[in-house]
């Protein structure tokens, strides 16, 4: 999965999101995302963090080996 369709799917769920993304690795398999959304607000980290996952629509472990999450409330 590409760094584009990462942040086109986030921002898909997510339209207000900002996307800051790293290639940790240089391999477009390991990511470090931090999204900032005011989608949060009210939600637990662990709520934010699938709706996170949940915009990949199923892409991680299969497409992507590694997403490391950081979430902020707008």
């Amino acid at each position: 999965m590409s760094a584009q369709d990462i942040e086109r799917l986030v921002k898909e769920a997510l339209p207000d999101a900002a996307v800051e993304l790293i290639d940790l690795a240089g391999d477009n398999d390991h990511f470090s995302i931090t999204v900032t959304s005011s989608a949060f607000a009210g939600k637990s980290r662990v709520e934010q963090h699938r709706m996170v996952m949940g915009a990949l629509k199923g892409g991680m472990g299969t497409q992507l080996h590694a997403l490391q999450v950081r979430t902020k409330t707008a």
